[in-house]
């Protein structure tokens, strides 16, 4: 399992929170996503058959694109 955390400045409030944790636990292979206000941040933990392409991509489509 893989465990990546990503810096995402357009994280604003627990809507935000929110739609993140929706969106990404919804790519097949993700075993647990948690998104903070405080820390505007994402960790994410995943199994084959996602990839940190598919997160990230999915994090662009719904605009909260990670800081590199």
């Amino acid at each position: 399992m893989k465990e990546q955390t990503y810096s995402i400045p357009a994280i604003h409030c627990e809507h935000c929170v929110h739609t993140i944790e929706m969106e990404i636990g919804e790519i097949e292979g993700v075993k647990s996503v948690k998104a903070s206000l405080a820390d505007k941040q994402m960790k994410v933990e995943y199994d084959q058959p996602a990839t940190e392409e598919i997160i990230v991509g999915t994090l662009k489509e719904i605009n909260y694109p990670p800081e590199n």
